[in-house]
């Protein structure tokens, strides 16, 4: 591998070839936005749309799908990275959520000790794995990592999950700005996460679209409010999905309604 192989920069960019059919990258610039909530909640709405879907949880040293679904799988990723089995031999299929699943174990370092080669080769089997789905759903790291950006920039869609808090706003209006640079032709879109109420997210939406507007020179489409909902906690304190357990609760009809969202805009 050459010296230009070896830089993160250089392969973070070249990954925009390999554009994912139908590979969407959940993402954060911050922890507790409800990011792989949603991921899992979104997986589920978009199968009740007869989408055969894939999720992927690509923060392998949290794991918190398999935490939030309460699940124990025979294989994970960990056994991909190290080697023993090809990605496609550890995907598990959650037969409540009528979704597939592959994961790590909690406490692993996950993605982020794996070099860019290794990085490259995962990322090229996951977009062959993608082909089997009619969407896959990427659970990435918040933040900035490495492993999050390349993964992102190999997706056709990210998803940006934002709250109302100062903090939120700042974090992922750096993460747009990173995203929107490096993979131009990756689609950005915004989820207002844990409000009040839609005007509150109304209103935390425009904040960051105005940042963005106005030193970025882009326009980032929102595609949707998440309501507060106390049942969320409720629903990963049972190990279930807030489909399953609360179908008709606010922040599940929002999601389903995102899901049908996503795909009347292809």
């Amino acid at each position: 591998m050459s010296k230009t192989d070896t830089n993160p920069h250089n392969f973070a960019e070249s990954v925009t070839a390999l554009k994912g059919k139908n590979m969407i990258a959940v993402v954060s610039g911050r922890r507790s936005s409800g990011k792989t909530w949603f991921s899992i909640t979104l997986a589920q709405a978009l199968g009740i749309f007869k989408q055969k879907v894939l999720l992927f949880d690509g923060d392998c040293g949290l794991n918190n799908v398999k935490i939030q679904l309460g699940l124990d799988m025979a294989n994970d990723l960990n056994a991909v990275m190290s080697g023993e089995k090809s990605l496609n031999q550890v995907v598990f299929d959650y037969d409540k959520g009528h979704f597939a699943i592959t994961a790590g174990n909690p406490g692993a370092s996950g993605l982020a000790t794996l070099s860019v080669g290794r990085l490259q080769i995962l990322g090229d089997d996951l977009n062959i794995l993608a082909q089997n789905y009619d969407k896959t759903i990427l659970d990435l790291r918040s933040g900035l990592s490495n492993p999050s950006k390349v993964l992102a920039g190999m997706s056709q869609y990210a998803i940006i999950i934002c709250t109302d808090e100062p903090q939120s706003v700042t974090d992922n209006y750096g993460l747009i700005k990173l995203l929107s640079s490096r993979y131009p032709k990756t689609s950005l879109s915004v989820v207002i996460n844990q409000v009040n109420d839609i005007n509150a997210g109304l209103r935390t939406y425009s904040m960051l679209n105005k940042a963005c507007e106005e030193f970025l020179k882009i326009s980032v489409p929102l595609l949707g409010v998440i309501r507060q909902d106390t049942r969320v906690r409720d629903s990963i304190r049972n190990c279930s999905t807030i489909i399953n357990r609360y179908p008709q609760s606010e922040a599940a009809l929002d999601v389903i309604s995102i899901a049908k969202r996503i795909l009347g805009n292809e």
